[in-house]
Formats: C-alpha cells, sequence, structure tokens
C-alpha cells in the first residue's frame, strides 16, 4: 500500500524574513518527494520512520486534546496503519532546507484529518490561513517552532506567495524559460542542517536592536523587492536587490552560513558570476543561488554539485 506522492519545496526568498513578517515566495520543487507506504518486514531506514511515526502520532493525540476546534484525526485508524508496518517513504533529503517534515505533515493530513480542507475546493484565504495554521501546529512536532509553509506547500504543490503572516495566496511565477541563461541552482554543502538551533540564533540576535534594524531596513526591504522583482520578471533589477540581500547575509548570518562557503559567497558578489542566500534556515543542507549565466556559475563552481531549479 503507498499514499499519494507529496513534493519537497524551496522557499525562494523570505527565509527568516518571513517570522518578522517579510515577503515570501515559495515554490514545489519535484524533484524530491514521499509517501506513506506500508510494509510489513522494515528496513533499517524505514524502522526508523516508522518509530517517528508512532512518536508523532502521540503528539497528534494531545494536540487534538488540546485544541479540539482546530484539528481532529482518525487516530485509531493512524495507530493501526504503524502498527501494521507505516513509515514514510522518501527521497527529500533531511535537513537540507527543502521540506522533508513538511511533506510528511502534508501526507499524515491528507490520509487521516477529518473534515479536511482539499486541494479541490475553492482555496479561499481563510481556508489558506487555516491549513497554515494546522500545519503549523503539526510541523511544530520537528522543529520547534513551525510557520506551516513548508507543509502547505507541499500539500498544495503550487506556488505560493507571503504578503504577510494573515496574507497568502497561490500565485503564478513567470513561466520557465529553457534556453535561458540565467537560473535559480541548488548547491550541496555537504553538511545537514538542523533547524531548531539556527532558529534559537536567530531569535537571540532579535533580542539586540540592532540587528532588528537590520532585518526591517536592510534585509526585509531587499527580501520583498527580491520577490516582486522576481514574480514581474525584472531580472536587471532582481540581480540588483540580489546582490544586496547576498551581501547582507554573509554581513550578518555567518553562523548561518557553513564556514567553507564563506569564500564562494563572499567570491559571487565581487564577481557578480551568481549570488549565494540561504535556503531554509542554513547552518548546512542546501545553499540558494541565482545567476545571469549559468555556464560561467558552473565554472567558478566546478568543486560544487549544482541542480538547476529553474530557468529564465
Amino acid at each position: 500500500m503507498k499514499g499519494p506522492l507529496f513534493y519537497s519545496k524551496i522557499l525562494l526568498f523570505g527565509e527568516y524574513g518571513i517570522i518578522k513578517d517579510s515577503k515570501g515566495l515559495s515554490i514545489p520543487y519535484n524533484f524530491y518527494n514521499g509517501a506513506l507506504k506500508v510494509e510489513e518486514n522494515l528496513a533499517d531506514e524505514a524502522k526508523k520512520s516508522n518509530k517517528s511515526l508512532n512518536q508523532f502520532s502521540s503528539y497528534l493525540e494531545k494536540l487534538q486534546n488540546e485544541q479540539p476546534s482546530l484539528v481532529s484525526f482518525d487516530l485509531e485508524k493512524l495507530k493501526a496503519d504503524i502498527e501494521a508496518g507505516m513509515y514514510f517513504d522518501s527521497s527529500i533529503p533531511q535537513g537540507y532546507g527543502v521540506g522533508s517534515s513538511g511533506a510528511l505533515v502534508a501526507a499524515v493530513y491528507d490520509k487521516y484529518a477529518h473534515d479536511k480542507i482539499t486541494i479541490l475546493e475553492n482555496l479561499t484565504r481563510e481556508k489558506l490561513l487555516k491549513l497554515k495554521e494546522i500545519f503549523g501546529a503539526m510541523e511544530s512536532f520537528f522543529h520547534g517552532k513551525s510557520s506551516g509553509l513548508d507543509p502547505l506547500n507541499s500539500y498544495l504543490s503550487i506556488p505560493i506567495l507571503i504578503n504577510s503572516k494573515d496574507n497568502i495566496e497561490p500565485t503564478g511565477i513567470p513561466s520557465q524559460k529553457t534556453e535561458g541563461k540565467g537560473a535559480v541552482f541548488l548547491l550541496d554543502s555537504g553538511i545537514i542542517g538542523e533547524t531548531a538551533p539556527m532558529v534559537q540564533i536567530f531569535m537571540e540576535n532579535m533580542k539586540q536592536e540592532g540587528f532588528r534594524n537590520m532585518l526591517k531596513n536592510q534585509f526585509i526591504k531587499h527580501t520583498d523587492a527580491c520577490v516582486e522583482d522576481f514574480l514581474k520578471g525584472d531580472i536587471k533589477s532582481l540581480f540588483g536587490n540580489l546582490k544586496q540581500l547576498s551581501h547582507v547575509v554573509f554581513d550578518h548570518f555567518k553562523p548561518m552560513i557553513p564556514s567553507k562557503f564563506h569564500k564562494l559567497w563572499k567570491y559571487g558578489i565581487e564577481t557578480n558570476d551568481y549570488y549565494l542566500k540561504l535556503c531554509g534556515s542554513g547552518g548546512g543542507g542546501y545553499i540558494l543561488g541565482f545567476t545571469q549565466d549559468l555556464e560561467r556559475a558552473k565554472q567558478a563552481l566546478k568543486d560544487y554539485k549544482l541542480e538547476v531549479v529553474y530557468n529564465f
């Protein structure tokens, strides 16, 4: 038995900023996916997943008891399936900032939630926010605090524009130009990142007035501009803002950038061959790159594995 597939996601813009109401833009990334599966004899990896699902089901039971008006699940069926050997069969790398726990949350909600909001109905803003709230509460089991965006993206499998915390909408993005020279790509850091400690560092930094001002006047300003430029297809303006954003992240989010990438990060800003930014919370996993000339970026980053996500 295998359930429907749920895809990974990429938050193109908005990491950390959306905690403080910046704009954000999240797109599905169909290269990776996962599905719930039941088998009798589980391999080690599947056993680990099965055990984690068991703990997750206890958490969901608690969530349902504490917030009955938010969400309720068919817990009997969920527990019976876990007992029968259910696990999350996933190709999504964990700790890479592409939404591995988000896809799992979406799959569990899809299969076991009562009165679920489906993708087929008219998705009003209220319904989207309700889904985001449910998913945030569910995904908190994995990260300590979640915006609910990753599961939302995985569940709907459409690009989502975040205007602010209470204003999100499905959006269209400019169609890809396969023969275009420009690209958004993923760079594999080879290190597994952990979300919770990175968010912890960010929250500590937020206690300083200087950091808060930088976030508002620089980080959020350039993030919002990048989102608008990207959606409009204004490449010239987009790369001007990306350069600024990459610079701000390099100056103020150093702990989130794996140290062996500091030089590469700076090199991109200095040569304009590419600009790097965080993919998710950072600390490892993937780093997101933008370039107007993919061949030049590939040359400059020839020692690293590049995965193209989007061409323009």
